[in-house]
């Protein structure tokens, strides 16, 4: 047996509708699915994954518009009761961001600023596994940190690129 790769990221925000304006209107993912709300479906009531007794959510299925794939990339779920908790910092257990490659980190920082989006300091350089990357990192509606790079370009920024161990 083994894992293919990741078929999703399901997170719950507080308000779907908000939400779907910051992933599918100002980052261009697309909704193939929208249903709201959802009843009887298994694990909507279990106490066991959910922190108390729910049965209804809202559900918006998101997907990269350029893939091939059957399945979503993001999945956001809320719940007309409210939600519990907040987003996490990079210190703290869980999931701490969602991260997005794009082909131009300039461009793509200057559109979220143009578009209103809580950007969350300058374009930064770094080295990880991957190798060099430029990187801004936004907050979507609900304060989750949405992390946005490029992978780096030689060229381009050759006074930062050094060659990969």
């Amino acid at each position: 047996m083994s894992i293919k790769g990741i078929s999703h990221i399901h997170m719950c925000v507080s308000d779907v509708e908000r939400s779907l304006e910051f992933y599918r209107d100002i980052l261009g993912l697309t909704v193939k699915t929208h249903v709201q709300p959802m009843l009887d479906r298994p694990g909507a009531e279990s106490l066991g994954m959910y922190s108390r007794l729910r049965t209804t959510r809202s559900v918006a299925d998101i997907y990269f518009d350029n893939a091939d794939t059957p399945q979503p990339v993001l999945v956001l779920t809320s719940h007309p009761d409210g939600v519990e908790g907040g987003p996490r910092k990079f210190d703290e257990k869980g999931i701490t961001n969602l991260a997005f490659q794009v082909d131009d980190i300039e461009s793509h920082a200057q559109m979220l600023a143009e578009r209103g989006v809580n950007v969350a300091g300058d374009i930064s350089d770094f080295r990880d596994a991957a190798g060099q990357m430029r990187t801004v990192f936004a907050y979507d509606p609900d304060g989750n940190l949405v992390q946005f790079h490029e992978g780096f370009n030689r060229d381009k920024y050759n006074d930062y690129a050094e060659p990969r161990d």
